[in-house]
């Protein structure tokens, strides 16, 4: 085996960005060249070259951490007992009826869920490297923790898969548009994944602030299953992070452990709090939440509809005697449309939805316009009409509904539970839902890596292998699922 201290705890020194290597503002990039299942030429070192300049750019933020490994221990369960009272905080408040603190309505938390998908569809990436470590002992907390995030290789468990179903089941699945800020926790975490190696105290640095259960993700559990929104996704982090045995407890655990082989301690722990200060950066939670205006949201809904439906309307369909064509010519005109909308008595404001004529064209028996608008839009345009036309009342307390779990008990009967699978086999094949054709292609691919795996002339040929297919581009993937089975049985 490689001597660790020579290829982790000395690497190079990287002092600037390579010549060309991405800046901050193509975090973009680096996350579409990154998300490849192969990848390009070149994408490891400019993984390095970014996580450079993002570790002078958290050089300024403040870092909690204690001064030394030592106080780790006594640092984690303050924190999370403060966690806790602040949540019971909020929850006595609830009972007394303050509002939901994050989202002001349905769309406002679908927006949410939609900002934050580059982020959620590359969870746990940062760790994908630590898998070539699967025989030191000492990494296996960090091992643990990626295999979790991808759910032990079941399709109901891996959180990838969990968030874009989240994201399907609800019309958010086209975030395209987004801004390059949404994009630069996504970027790191994958920047991570392919040149850990090479930052490894930073890794880990990051791995233990992230894995830290925070107040945020309690609250959105809370306030998105009041929406009657699934909130499996996180409440599932809540569980698994937590500080006693999850994942907050094996990222302190692991660096204790690492950092007792370091061939200089303080300069590792000193990196180490460096790449906990990349937690900082980017969007997040409170800034997106911050940054949802319901009107703004609509009119970027109805500007990317007016580039095809600027061309598809009648010259009959007309409002304040303007064609429907010529308001969406000009998407600068959306506003003053919305207004004309309801000076003429298409859409009621702070009326039920079904009471807008606009709305009729959309949703019902015989609507022209059925099918125009995702599930999602309509939540916004829905809300949109809901709410009063001045503003300043949208944050008051909405009638309660039932909550998403509460539907679920009502409706136990018909839900469909999670196929079982029995027996040795089960860690390897797994049902796999797709058209026929899509189904045999599918089964095609599995068998040629069982039968690669079961050919491999020792089992770190074997490892190697399957490691290849748990990529953060890849273990989603029915191969990478079933990839991910076989690696934790051959792990032990």
């Amino acid at each position: 085996m490689t001597s660790m201290q020579s290829t982790v705890f000395v690497p190079p020194h990287f002092d600037a960005p390579r010549p060309g290597a991405p800046a901050a503002a193509s975090c973009r990039a680096l996350y579409d060249t990154l998300s490849q299942a192969d990848l390009p030429a070149g994408a490891e070192a400019d993984a390095q070259a970014y996580l450079v300049g993002q570790l002078a750019r958290a050089a300024a933020h403040p870092c909690d951490l204690p001064d030394t490994p030592a106080g780790l221990d006594g640092w984690i369960a303050p924190r999370g007992a403060a966690i806790g009272a602040e949540y019971q905080h909020y929850l006595a408040g609830r009972r007394d009826g303050a509002p939901r603190r994050f989202f002001t309505n349905k769309s406002h938390a679908l927006y949410f869920l939609r900002c934050v998908a580059p982020t959620k569809l590359v969870d746990g990436a940062w760790l994908y490297g630590t898998l070539q470590r699967w025989q030191e002992n000492d990494f296996r907390p960090l091992v643990k923790t990626y295999v979790e995030e991808l759910g032990d290789g079941l399709p109901d468990k891996n959180h990838v898969t969990l968030y874009q179903r989240l994201l399907d089941n609800h019309g958010c699945a086209e975030w395209d548009d987004l801004d390059g800020a949404h994009f630069t926790q996504g970027a790191l975490q994958l920047a991570l994944a392919y040149a850990g190696d090479a930052f490894l105290p930073e890794m880990i640095g990051y791995n233990l602030g992230y894995e830290q259960l925070p107040l945020h993700l309690l609250i959105t559990a809370y306030e998105l299953n009041e929406l009657g929104i699934d909130p499996y996704y996180f409440t599932l982090h809540i569980t698994v992070d937590n500080g006693s045995t999850g994942h907050a407890r094996d990222a302190v655990e692991a660096l204790q452990r690492v950092i007792a082989r370091a061939a200089n301690p303080a300069e590792f722990y000193r990196r180490v709090r460096e790449g906990y200060k990349l937690n900082e950066l980017g969007e997040h939670t409170a800034s997106v939440i911050a940054s949802f205006d319901l009107e703004e949201e609509l009119v970027r809904i109805l500007a990317a509809k007016a580039v095809v439906g600027q061309n598809m309307h009648s010259d009959y369909c007309r409002v304040a005697g303007k064609t429907i064509n010529a308001w969406l010519a000009d998407p600068q005109q959306i506003p003053t449309l919305l207004r004309a909308f309801q000076t003429t008595g298409w859409i009621k404001r702070g009326a039920a939805p079904n009471e807008s004529r606009f709305w009729g064209l959309l949703q019902g028996d015989h609507a022209e316009m059925f099918g125009v608008f995702s599930s999602y839009e309509l939540q916004v345009l829905a809300d949109w009409i809901a709410s009063p036309a001045q503003d300043g009342d949208s944050a008051s307390p909405a009638p309660r509904v039932a909550s998403f779990r509460a539907r679920q008990r009502a409706q136990a009967p018909a839900r469909n539970a999670a196929p079982k699978v029995h027996g040795a086999r089960a860690l390897i094949r797994y049902p796999y839902a797709g058209q026929a054709g899509e189904h045999e292609a599918e089964n095609d691919q599995l068998r040629k890596l069982e039968q690669a795996v079961a050919l491999a002339p020792s089992t770190s040929a074997a490892m190697k292998l399957l490691t290849a297919h748990m990529s953060p581009a890849r273990h989603h993937t029915p191969t990478g699922l079933m990839a991910t089975r076989m690696f934790v049985r051959l792990l032990g």
